[in-house]
């Protein structure tokens, strides 16, 4: 199953009209939903700490499920969202160039406010489609993520409810599905934050893993009587092994105008003499022999045409995938010198190809 497959599926149950799907999970039992994305929590680490989630691993396990690449969490979120890659979403990275701005920057998550994050992901949500066929859309999250730049983009249609807390969290999502038919959806980021910081496995991960399981029986015993409801996650993570900055002892950097992505899923924007297919392809060539099996280095066509970013790929998403897009394999990160303190300090990192990356559970 992939993640764009999951709305679908659920709305349809609440009489959503939807583009034909693989999957059925029937006719929702009291036309009230819930799901909780639990942002970091990949597929193989929900098995191999299980013992820690009592209350999820009761749940009834649906399906492994695909992200999008890369494997993180604007592309993921935005793909959930939608329903479709993100070759027509065009949320291709926690960080992408703007195409004809003078080289800036856009940062998925804190954004920028010279985008229109309506002009930049047109697509109508799921949440949008819902709501314009009367199902009630309730999106729970905090107060900071109410009027940026993504949630404009990717969460359009839903009622935005503030809370702040497990207790604000139960009493708004009671509240919200106290109509049918209802949706409401839950976000938690501390086990990302946690994995970035120290690592999966690591005392401060497991301690954001026991708030997860608080969170996840919390909202099983609160929830109005025959609501279904379902937990899956954004992406998995992996723990910082080798460690390569960007033209530090190495030539990499040498035709380079703009580093994006993240270290292990870079974006990589070259300088306006280098920009023949000819020159782009050698480019391509010179970091696939230094890296030497440890990251595969696809062209901006050759991304396309493997369908790295699905097997559509609008204009708008074309001009902003780097002339390179970079994927790092096992555990190596690929450090932005401008940014090497920051991402140099971080233990868990996410983005990439890997089975613990990019696989997630929905139960």
């Amino acid at each position: 199953m992939d993640l764009s497959e999951i709305f679908p599926a659920i709305f349809s149950g609440l009489g959503l009209k939807v583009d034909q799907t693989r999957f059925d999970f029937g006719q929702s039992p009291q036309g009230r939903e819930c799901l909780l994305l639990v942002d970091g929590l990949g597929a193989l680490a929900f098995k191999e700490f299980s013992a820690y989630l009592p209350s999820m691993s009761s749940m009834n396990f649906v399906s492994q499920v695909n992200t999008a690449f890369p494997s993180t969490t604007a592309t993921s979120l935005t793909t959930l969202m939608t329903g479709v890659l993100p070759g027509i979403h065009g949320m291709l990275g926690y960080t992408v160039r703007v195409p004809r701005s003078g080289g800036r920057v856009l940062n998925s998550l804190k954004w920028d406010e010279r985008v229109d994050p309506q002009t930049w992901q047109p697509g109508p949500t799921i949440f949008d489609r819902a709501r314009s066929q009367g199902i009630e859309v309730s999106h729970l999250g905090a107060r900071r993520y109410e009027n940026s730049g993504f949630t404009r983009a990717a969460f359009r249609g839903a009622k935005y409810r503030k809370v702040q807390g497990l207790g604000e969290m139960i009493t708004e999502a009671k509240k919200s599905l106290q109509t049918s038919p209802a949706f409401t959806y839950l976000y938690l980021n501390d086990l990302d934050v946690a994995g970035h910081d120290a690592g999966v496995g690591s005392d401060k991960w497991l301690g954001a893993l026991a708030y997860v399981e608080k969170v996840v029986e919390s909202l099983l015993a609160n929830l109005p009587s025959g609501t279904r409801f379902w937990v899956t996650a954004d992406h998995g993570m992996v723990n910082a092994g080798e460690k390569v900055v960007i033209g530090k002892e190495n030539s990499l950097l040498e035709t380079v105008e703009t580093i994006a992505g993240e270290p292990r899923a870079r974006h990589i924007y070259l300088s306006e003499n280098h920009l023949s297919n000819d020159r782009v392809k050698e480019v391509a060539s010179n970091w696939q022999k230094y890296l030497a099996g440890r990251a595969s280095v696809y062209t901006r066509m050759s991304a396309i045409e493997v369908g790295l970013f699905g097997t559509e790929v609008t204009l708008e998403s074309q001009e902003r995938i780097g002339d390179l897009v970079v994927v790092a394999h096992s555990n190596l990160v690929l450090i932005d010198p401008d940014r090497e303190k920051l991402e140099s300090a971080m233990v868990g990192h996410h983005g990439a190809l890997t089975d613990a990356e990019r696989i997630v559970p929905l139960v």
